[in-house]
């Protein structure tokens, strides 16, 4: 396997941003407005199972042209009432691509009061994709169709590398501990109440779920933790040892030896490994600068 995989990075061009390191590479050869072959998205899978991170510049791509090449890694998870608050007719982008920017349907920047912009904030977190659903996210790939002038970063942390260097008094208290996911969780920590803000039909529709706190990814066997902000109770604790708990792993997960953070270019893509990272974007004045970013996920 580790020749395979020297091999592959020969073969697609492959730059780690640390040669000492297994988390994050720029890939350097690959035109995603082109069709690609089963055999390089085979290729492509197998190297962000080794980085959690890949990054392509340049990419001048359509919706479509990303919708295509994500669909090579699986089938896409669709945007809708369980991921978000914006109503269908408010929509601006289709059902397959989840728009994570700060403007409407008619390209105005949202309203600093605007609940769409609050619930968005929810993306400075640091989380993974979806692990408030059943069946959560495995990749994530995000355009950058317009950026901010200043901040708006985005910041991806190793939870790999966090699992292997955790004490193993902790392993062993985290290795069979499950939590409940929400959206409700999330937003609650940024003050925003959807249980004030939304009907009884909608609020069903982030009906917490429960994930394991310590998964293992199958090509690779390496153990992580499973952490995210939708986090917001740990089964058979109380809420407040729950939380405490929780935060300070995210703490620890975070810290600087474990994260990278990216400064976007214009079309710049990404593709994440959620199962894998957590995420978030930073800082940047959304009420004034326009900031336009295009999600597609795979199940």
């Amino acid at each position: 396997i580790k020749y395979y995989l020297i091999n592959l990075d020969k073969i697609m061009n492959i730059h780690p941003i640390n040669k000492n390191n297994d988390f994050v590479a720029f890939v350097n050869n690959i035109d995603i407005s082109k069709n690609i072959s089963k055999t390089q998205a085979e290729q492509l899978d197998k190297i962000i199972n080794k980085y959690a991170v890949i990054v392509f510049r340049n990419q001048k791509i359509t919706d479509d042209q990303q919708i295509k090449f994500t669909e090579m890694f699986g089938k896409i998870e669709e945007s809708g009432s369980k991921s978000n608050i914006t109503k269908p007719k408010d929509r601006r982008l289709s059902t397959k691509l989840a728009d994570v920017s700060n403007i409407d349907k008619n390209l105005k920047v949202f309203n600093r009061d605007d609940p769409r912009r609050i619930f968005n904030l929810g993306n400075r977190l640091w989380h993974s994709d979806s692990s408030f659903k059943k069946i959560p996210a495995k990749y994530s790939l995000l355009s950058a169709k317009s950026i901010s002038i200043e901040g708006g970063n985005t910041e991806f942390a190793d939870m790999r590398a966090a699992y292997d260097k955790l004490d193993n008094k902790v392993k062993s208290k985290i290795d069979n501990l499950i939590c409940e996911h929400s959206l409700i969780y999330s937003r609650q920590r940024l003050g925003f109440d959807m249980t004030d803000k939304n009907n009884t039909i909608e609020i069903n529709n982030f009906t917490p779920v429960e994930q394991p706190l310590v998964r293992t990814i199958p090509m690779t066997k390496r153990k992580l933790i499973y952490l995210s902000s939708h986090i917001g109770k740990i089964k058979g604790w109380i809420r407040p040892d729950s939380m405490c708990f929780i935060n300070d792993l995210i703490e620890y997960s975070t810290s600087a030896e474990f994260v990278y953070v990216h400064k976007w270019k214009k079309n710049d893509l990404i593709m994440w490994d959620n199962r894998q990272t957590m995420h978030r974007v930073k800082d940047f004045d959304d009420t004034k600068e326009f900031r336009d970013m295009r999600r597609t996920t795979v199940l």
